[in-house]
């Protein structure tokens, strides 16, 4: 099944996220199928960057949306993410 969801990068205590499309079997830092994006929690703003109309075709192709990209496309009111 495939998901978007986030794919961890950074050092430690300094995080900052990729949105991706990928294999939910697939390990977090393995091969993804697109990178559609990425989040950075440690500036001020939060900076958040989402190709949403690549996102909308992942969600209409039957791609899942984690919980936590979801809520963050909630938050910033990006993406009408539907959970399929």
């Amino acid at each position: 099944m495939v998901r978007i969801r986030f794919q961890r990068r950074g050092t430690k205590k300094a995080p900052h996220h990729r949105i991706v499309v990928t294999d939910q079997r697939r390990s977090q830092s393995s091969r993804v199928l697109e990178i559609v994006g990425f989040y950075d929690p440690s500036t001020h703003p939060e900076k958040v960057s989402v190709n949403e109309s690549r996102v909308a075709y992942w969600v209409s192709t039957g791609a899942q949306v984690s919980d936590a990209v979801r809520q963050l496309l909630r938050r910033t009111k990006r993406v009408a993410a539907k959970s399929a």
